[in-house]
């Protein structure tokens, strides 16, 4: 019999998350990512009142939805969810129009400031190709980053399936979107509120990224 080809899916546990970027700074340099713009990025949340106060984080990148509103939105075609369950951009085929940017309830995408087509996290497919795990996933010191091929019983994201699936979390799930990354932690290590500031249908901002915006007023 043979085995059903792989499809790819992340979850991420915030309770082991200690903010490092390392999953940040991986991306940007396996996938030659220009200054400014992020595939990947670790958004931190700062709460309560001193002296109880408290920074959570929260790593952010494609969701790879199985009902992507950046696919539904692109006028082009240029953007496809395929069989392995990664929503991959056809550079090609970019009409350089920005609407899947606009669709985006994650602030995912982003514009190549050199390329001029829009880009996104593809859990670095060139690596999958030769059987190697996503540089953020290999790069973070506290195993946060779980991946692997869910249609296998034994890869790491069915085992952690397998211990966590009841306290694992989309984000933003009432867009209907479907999001394939989840989340341990969400609303208890992390709060709610920290998801609720994800910019939606725009990229991060470049220069001061955003990190004022993540202290709770």
């Amino acid at each position: 019999m043979t085995s059903p080809s792989p499809h790819w899916q992340m979850a991420i546990d915030l309770e082991r998350c200690i903010g490092c970027h390392a999953c940040s700074v991986a991306c940007k340099v396996e996938n030659d990512i220009e200054l400014g713009v992020f595939r990947t990025r670790v958004l931190y949340h700062d709460h309560g009142a001193f002296p109880n106060t408290r920074r959570s984080f929260l790593p952010t990148l494609c969701m790879q939805c199985a009902d992507a509103p950046c696919m539904t939105a692109c006028p082009s075609g240029a953007i496809s969810r395929q069989d392995d369950g990664i929503v991959r951009i056809d550079p090609d085929t970019c009409d350089k129009w920005e609407s899947c940017i606009k669709a985006c309830p994650y602030g995912a995408l982003h514009i190549d400031p050199v390329q001029k087509i829009a880009d996104k996290c593809d859990f670095c497919s060139h690596r999958l190709d030769q059987s190697m795990a996503p540089a953020c996933v290999e790069a973070c010191p506290a195993d946060v980053l779980i991946f692997g091929d869910i249609n296998d019983d034994q890869s790491p994201v069915s085992r952690f399936y397998q211990r966590h699936g009841s306290e694992l979390k989309g984000l933003r799930v009432e867009r209907g979107t479907r999001p394939q990354v989840r989340y341990r932690g969400v609303g208890t290590v992390t709060p709610q509120a920290a998801v609720d500031k994800l910019p939606d249908g725009r990229a991060h901002d470049p220069v001061d990224y955003e990190i004022d915006q993540w202290a709770e007023r």
